[in-house]
């Protein structure tokens, strides 16, 4: 299949992932964002080396270091900060950093801007209401009373995905995990040259961004998934260290700015069936949120469009592409939902203690192969 029309709908890594591989596939793709200032996070992001390697089959390498901090290893430490592993990460493209640290909103505007400029038509503050699917286009009403026919229609809107409850309503939606992550950027020490992750109830992660800059997230038990006010978010936070080795508390220190702290609940979700019905699939979140133990949510998005891309150009019609898309990811991402699920539930005590040092190096293992 050739020149299809795509409409894709949410425009996070995995939609604007989508655009990409897409347009590089020569498809005519549309893609729309429910919030109009298209916002994101302003703290980091790990991306490992799957991402690297995707990054360089979507032809956009270089200029994806170029926004990112390389780093070739992860290190575990534990909750008294003695370091008890380092793990060496597997280089997929020769001569490239195995592992980067990017800010959320340079890897948006990266991946925005190339989307654009390779053709994409992008959106924004527009929401699709409903699908009219005929069995060979899907006509798509739109917020703004618009309408337009797709051959195609890519659901990429996340845990909570419109599109997923529009076509696929038995989807249970996400579960809270019952513990939470807070994100605070930092200046980076002087030695810091791996992702550092320290175990225990409380886990903490120490990520590189630039040359003076990372990123630290912490994930705590959250009995209730309480919310937490702005006004003393940065104190609240500080608190949470109260356990952690001393290096980690006095790093907390400098958590003063309520703006600057990033909370989220942890939730999870694996869709085990069908991840399409008729000409409307599913992406990313949509189907496999994880949690972020890993580090591999935005890699499974960004996989996913490489290979729905490919699918569709060796598939005789769309339905085929997206049965063959989800048959190539489902156990990839089965995988990584569950095994960052296992981790999650051995710092709260609902499951068995994981060795993380073991669970990294199984990690990099699966996700070296190619996708």
């Amino acid at each position: 299949m050739q020149e299809l029309s795509v409409l894709i709908i949410g425009a996070g890594i995995g939609g604007l992932s989508a655009a990409i591989a897409l347009r590089r596939a020569g498809h005519a793709v549309t893609l729309i964002e429910r919030d109009p200032a298209w916002a994101v996070y302003g703290v980091g992001i790990i991306q490992q080396s799957n991402v690297v390697r995707a990054m360089d089959q979507l032809g956009m390498l270089d200029d994806f270091l170029d926004a990112a901090c390389g780093f070739d290893a992860v290190e575990i430490f534990l909750p008294n900060g003695v370091k008890v592993a380092r793990v060496p990460s597997p280089r997929l493209v020769e001569g490239r950093p195995a592992n980067v640290g990017i800010a959320r909103p340079a890897l948006q505007k990266l991946l925005g801007d190339r989307a654009a400029t390779l053709g994409a038509q992008i959106r924004l503050g527009l929401t699709a209401t409903s699908f009219d699917d005929d069995g060979t286009q899907v006509t798509a009403q739109f917020s703004d009373g618009s309408s337009s026919v797709h051959d195609l229609v890519i659901g990429a809107d996340g845990a909570y995905s419109q599109v997923r409850g529009m076509i696929l309503p038995e989807i249970a939606p996400p579960v809270f995990t019952g513990q939470a992550v807070w994100r605070y950027n930092l200046p980076r020490p002087a030695d810091l040259d791996a992702l550092q992750v320290y175990n225990g109830p409380t886990g903490v992660g120490l990520v590189p961004m630039s040359a003076d800059l990372m990123y630290m997230f912490v994930t705590t038990p959250e009995p209730g998934n309480p919310r937490y006010p702005l006004a003393g978010l940065a104190q609240t936070m500080r608190v949470k260290l109260a356990n952690c080795s001393p290096a980690i508390r006095a790093l907390g220190e400098a958590i003063t700015d309520d703006t600057g702290v990033v909370y989220r609940p942890l939730e999870a979700l694996m869709a085990h069936g069908v991840w399409s019905k008729g000409r409307i699939g599913l992406l990313g979140d949509a189907v496999h949120a994880t949690t972020p133990h890993l580090g591999q949510g935005a890699g499974m998005a960004i996989e996913d469009a490489i290979v729905l891309a490919e699918e569709l150009g060796a598939a005789a019609t769309v339905e085929d592409a997206l049965t063959a898309y989800r048959t190539r990811r489902y156990e990839r991402c089965r995988y990584i939902v569950e095994a960052s699920l296992a981790i999650c539930n051995g710092q709260l005590g609902t499951g068995p203690a994981i060795d993380n040092a073991h669970a990294t190096a199984e990690m990099f293992a699966v996700i070296s192969k190619p996708i």
